[in-house]
């Protein structure tokens, strides 16, 4: 079994597909090793390429608000992506690329083993729950897929592009919050 630090060094010398041939970082992700609750997004976009971290930019801003508003820092959580490097002009990564990443991703959820997982977005959520997910249909719906708890809410972009799904986004987020209760008391009884 790898650590984070062995993953991420494999990670920044990957070439196994296309994107990596224009990226300025390898965006791996962060966050905390024993994070119960682990939150996904599809890529990197300008900003986290620059950056070398994920959500970092407007989205990243709204997207730590909405963790602090559940009651977590940034630094409770763990936070990656389906692919490690942005795809051109922040278009949807194609899915052979996702295909090739998916492996990191596994490999991060295994090492940090979070009890739940939150996919952001429909990219995400295709990559994680169903290829063929709705995210206006299935968002704020519970899965389970082994041990993990998985939701999909908006991504942040997608909130700052259409404030109508605020509302929907906060009641999915609180939803979380009531799972990472639930799930507590259950480990307490």
């Amino acid at each position: 079994m790898y650590t984070l630090d062995e993953l991420q060094s494999i990670v920044k010398k990957c070439h196994r597909c296309p994107l990596s041939k224009a990226r300025t970082n390898v965006v791996f992700g962060e966050g905390s090793e024993k994070a119960t609750i682990m939150f996904i997004g599809e890529g990197p976009g300008y900003n986290e390429d620059k950056m070398g971290r994920p959500f970092v930019g407007r989205a990243g801003e709204l997207l730590d608000r909405m963790i602090e508003a559940i009651g977590f820092k940034r630094e409770d959580v763990y936070i990656a992506n389906v692919v490690k490097c942005r795809p051109p002009n922040n278009r949807d990564p194609l899915e052979e690329e996702s295909e090739i990443c998916i492996e990191f991703l596994r490999w991060q959820v295994k090492i940090v083993d979070p009890d739940i997982i939150v996919c952001l977005g429909r990219i995400a959520a295709k990559s994680i729950i169903h290829k063929d997910f709705r995210i206006t249909q299935n968002r704020g719906i519970w899965y389970n897929k082994g041990k993990f708890n998985i939701m999909a809410t908006y991504h942040p972009a997608a909130l700052l592009r259409d404030e109508s799904k605020k509302r929907d986004a906060w009641e999915d987020f609180k939803s979380i919050k009531r799972k990472y209760e639930e799930l507590n008391e259950d480990m307490k009884g």
